[in-house]
């Protein structure tokens, strides 16, 4: 049973919070974000309003919590956000200002981004566990199907999720990534070595529970936008960072990065092209692609064409190149928002719960 408690803060943004009745540990209950240490959204940092009013909610699971960005009307069911490696929830706050009014969106903090909490000492975060995240969400919440927006490293959960469960999948929008990525195996195998060890090292440096560099301001705004590869404009990177960032107890005027620093190495390794054949081959819900024309495809263009060409057979499938980086849903936002908007109101929960009501009449009257 979810019980809701929620509460208002000086800027009038709502904070919910979800508590499982049972199944969790005694730890993970106990668990809370300190609001006064973090910050949920730029204004908490600058003092401007949000992009959009947003109810601030934690979800409880066995190591922790999810926290998440709940925007627009809370007794409907939300399509569910999940941003790229090493952002958090703040990716969609440039473009859920365009959505419909009744249009709810909930944007989470994948476990180690944002608010969320950290898996435990010693764990290893492998991309492929995500999964087991969003199921555990839909379990919560009494889903029986989701819908689905991701950006990068998400979109290629979106595109795994709707293969491995194409019956819980109500629709999927993904940004800029299409399919898990391949390396030559020579690279994976350095990789693996590589990234074990760093592992290894920043999970001790965890355990030390030391704090971690700290910059000013202005030199983690700089820093996040060279980590992104200038793909989100400089002037955009405090709606991002906000989330990712704590003040220093060393350093009165200074800030460090809270996100889990073993997601610097973070596996991401999901299978072979064959198996991404296959995947796109089992996908059936209605799929749209956006792909931003100034990025990369981060693996040989090759095995990209050839899974696109089987979803392109597909009658719900559909595509969109745009003028923009790997972050245009940031940079550009209204460049992608009428079709993105257009392909919500065909295939999106509200649409998806009237079609299943009018097929549920329709097989009731032929009793």
């Amino acid at each position: 049973m979810l019980q809701l408690a929620a509460q208002k803060n000086a800027n009038d943004t709502n904070i919910m919070e979800f508590e499982l009745d049972d199944n969790c540990s005694d730890g993970a209950l106990n668990e809370e974000i300190d609001l006064k240490q973090r910050y949920r959204h730029v204004g908490d940092l600058t003092g401007e309003p949000p992009t959009r009013q947003f109810a601030e909610i934690t979800i409880t699971v066995p190591w922790g919590h999810i926290s998440g960005k709940w925007f627009g009307p809370q007794n409907v069911q939300p399509i569910l956000g999940l941003h790229g490696w090493q952002d958090n929830a703040a990716t969609f706050d440039l473009l859920v200002p365009f959505l419909a009014p009744d249009v709810a969106f909930l944007s989470i903090d994948l476990p180690g981004h944002g608010l969320s909490s950290r898996l435990p000492d010693g764990c290893y975060y492998n991309a492929v566990d995500n999964l087991y995240v969003i199921r555990l969400i839909m379990k919560q919440y009494k889903w029986e199907k989701v819908s689905l927006v991701g950006h990068s490293m998400s979109a290629i959960i979106c595109f795994v999720f709707a293969a491995v469960f194409p019956d819980k999948v109500d629709m999927v929008i993904a940004i800029d990534a299409l399919k898990p990525h391949q390396r030559p195996y020579p690279s994976v195998i350095r990789t693996m070595e590589t990234r074990l060890d760093e592992f290894l090292r920043e999970d001790e440096r965890n355990r030390s529970k030391n704090e971690p560099p700290s910059y000013t301001y202005d030199e983690l705004i700089e820093r996040l936008y060279i980590g992104t590869f200038n793909s989100v404009k400089k002037e955009l990177c405090k709606h991002m960072l906000a989330r990712n960032i704590q003040k220093s107890g060393k350093y009165p005027d200074k800030y460090f990065f809270t996100r889990d620093r073993r997601l610097k190495f973070y596996n991401y390794a999901i299978g072979s092209q064959e198996l991404c054949m296959e995947m796109a081959r089992r996908i059936s819900c209605p799929y749209f692609f956006i792909k931003g024309l100034q990025s990369s495809y981060f693996e040989d263009k090759k095995y990209y064409d050839e899974v696109l060409e089987v979803l392109l057979k597909k009658p719900n499938f559909e595509y969109l190149e745009v003028d923009g980086t790997h972050h245009m849903h940031m940079n550009n936002p209204q460049d992608i928002i009428e079709p993105f908007n257009n392909f919500i109101q065909r295939f999106g929960p509200a649409a998806a719960a009237a079609a299943r009501l009018k097929a549920k009449e329709v097989a009731d009257s032929k009793l």
